[in-house]
């Protein structure tokens, strides 16, 4: 996918607010940005070792955002009932133009904003090697 075609396809998200969220906003932080959704079991199953590793690179100039094509409603039921605290966005756009036909799906962004890491399926986000590997993002 061109950059340009990547700018365009990523910046349609809102918070759970309903206010539009770009991942430009987030330029000069490397962005951990997680597709999944509440029906997604392998989703679910990482959550609380993405809750730890978000924790782990707290001082690592980390972002860690969960996004869903599911309805904002549906997103807010799942964060009261599951408690996970992350930043979750609603996603906007086509799964289909970024290539995901599977969830869940985990890009990552340097602090310039370019994407570095697409990583297909579940993580065991809180192992060693894999806090080593997202600490190592440039």
């Amino acid at each position: 996918m061109e950059p340009e075609k990547v700018a365009k396809v990523t910046d349609q998200y809102e918070d759970l607010e309903g206010q539009p969220v770009a991942l430009a906003d987030y330029k000069g932080k490397k962005v951990l940005l997680n597709y999944w959704a509440t029906w997604c079991r392998p989703c679910i199953e990482e959550m609380p070792s993405l809750l730890r590793s978000q924790a782990l690179l707290q001082n690592e100039n980390f972002v860690v955002l969960l996004a869903s094509d599911q309805s904002v409603e549906t997103i807010k039921k799942f964060k009261q009932a599951r408690g996970f605290d992350f930043t979750y966005l609603k996603f906007n756009g086509s799964m289909a133009q970024l290539g995901i036909n599977a969830l869940p799906v985990t890009f990552i962004y340097n602090e310039a904003g370019e994407q570095v890491e697409k990583i297909l399926g579940g993580v065991d986000w809180d192992a060693p090697e894999t806090i080593q590997m997202l600490k190592k993002i440039r």
